[in-house]
């Protein structure tokens, strides 16, 4: 049983400091991996990783003036100069700041870029949650066209994403699926609109209750497929659940209809094209939930992308026909925790507590590096979102554009390697072992909804 992360204060952390962060590169396993608490980030100075000052070089002289002979002096008749203005210099512009808390007008604090249009700027962000498992959802529509997206462990160490849109307008999202606990941290964080399949009722009542329910939307709420954009696809051999597919514009249109589609924005991001200096050259990154869900990204250095693998094999976005990429990967630790208060004793479903509040550890990967320091949450009001600091409160600088957070009970669950595996050997190789399975579907799934 693994226990949880005390929560910790970023000064009391500067107090403590006392020695070198812990990153072990190569092949090998960052501390903490199947432990029951990891190993604390510490510091060799009050100043943890994070940008440091540039030393300014030092000039030496390659060669020794020696001087010359005075001439003699000899009567020349003297002009009077005119004045010649003094040059001054020309000022540096300063650049103006893109996040965490200001943003320029037309850049999006979910990107860092410009709103691609109008549309775009004019409406709200919008969550939606994604199915991850099992392996037949896979490939899942629309993913590469989300701003950010969440990934978290929902039970079991099965993954859900939770995808932030607000830049495009995919018609075909999916496959949808049901709510829990944490995405109740994010609708507030992003000011955000939600749309999911179902959910359990005590979690449903919590929606019901919450400032934000005109909000959200669902079949469970009497959202359709010709108001809402909520359709089934159904296909031999897919459960019923897993056909549950959104058009964003016509949620967006609904929440325009309901006065609710606000083009809020959620500040807590910072960008630069330029990255910090200290990162650690960082080309695989494998993350895994239990042995049930295990996810790898691979620096591709001509893309300047990050390109997902899900147990060993290439994901694919089945709308673009492309691999699931982002440009910066975010890696937190949060502490999980069960709420059996919630639900009826005896019932065989739950939802994990993730308390994304306070603060906890944090990686951020980008341009092929990789930095330490923490995930901060200023305050649980909306608007609010995720920041990341450096210790010395610094904030860490993402790379302008897409962004994936993979949300960990540990660190330790976590490796980082400088070299990539051949994952096209590992595909070859996982076709050859497979062993054709054939699974007989009686109709659509006697999941009643909601489903879960």
């Amino acid at each position: 049983m693994r226990r949880t992360l005390a929560r910790f204060s970023i000064t009391a952390l500067l107090a403590l400091a006392t020695a070198v962060p812990y990153v072990v590169y190569g092949q090998a396993q960052l501390p903490g991996t199947n432990t029951p608490s990891p190993a604390p980030l510490l510091f060799a100075t009050n100043t943890p990783v994070g940008p440091t000052a540039t030393p300014s070089a030092t000039l030496t002289p390659t060669h020794t003036l020696t001087p010359t002979a005075t001439p003699t002096l000899t009567f020349t008749p003297s002009f009077t100069p005119t004045d010649t203005p003094t040059p001054t210099d020309t000022p540096t512009p300063t650049p103006t700041p893109i996040g965490p808390y200001s943003y320029p007008e037309g850049i999006s604090p979910l990107t860092g870029l410009p709103y691609p249009n109008e549309e775009a700027a004019g409406r709200r962000n919008l969550i939606v949650k994604i199915s991850n498992y099992p392996p037949v959802v896979r490939p899942q529509s629309g993913v590469n066209q989300a701003d950010v997206v969440y990934e978290y462990e929902v039970e079991g160490g099965v993954t859900r994403f939770a995808a932030i849109y607000r830049n495009n307008a995919p018609d075909h999202v999916g496959s949808v699926r049901s709510a829990r606990l944490f995405d109740l941290e994010l609708i507030p964080m992003y000011n955000a609109l939600f749309a999911y399949s179902g959910t359990s009722e005590p979690i449903q009542k919590i929606i019901m209750a919450a400032d934000f329910v005109y909000q959200t939307f669902s079949p469970l709420k009497g959202d359709n497929c010709e108001e809402a954009g909520f359709c089934r696809f159904p296909k031999d051999g897919l459960a019923f659940e897993h056909t549950l597919f959104l058009d964003t514009n016509q949620v967006w249109a609904l929440a325009t209809r309901r006065n609710v589609n606000t083009p809020l924005r959620a500040r807590g991001f910072a960008f630069n094209e330029k990255p910090d200096p200290d990162g650690k050259p960082i080309n695989d990154i494998f993350i895994d939930w239990y042995g049930q869900t295990s996810a790898r990204w691979q620096y591709d250095a001509a893309s300047g992308h990050y390109l997902r693998y899900t147990d060993d094999l290439p994901h694919f976005d089945i709308a673009d026909n492309q691999q699931l990429w982002v440009d910066n990967l975010i890696v937190i630790e949060v502490p999980h925790n069960e709420r059996p208060d919630l639900f009826p004793p005896g019932a065989n479903y739950a939802s994990h507590e993730i308390a994304l509040w306070d603060q906890g550890r944090a990686y951020l990967l980008r341009d092929g590096q990789l930095y330490q320091g923490y995930w901060f949450r200023k305050d649980r009001e909306p608007g609010s979102a995720l920041q990341l600091l450096y210790g010395n409160n610094v904030p860490m600088m993402m790379k302008p554009g897409r962004t994936w957070v993979s949300v960990v009970r540990w660190l330790g669950d976590v490796v980082v390697s400088e070299t990539k595996p051949d994952m096209a050997a590992t595909a070859t190789t996982i076709g050859l072992s497979a062993t054709p399975t054939f699974t007989l579907t009686p109709g659509p799934s006697p999941t009643p909804a909601p489903d879960l």
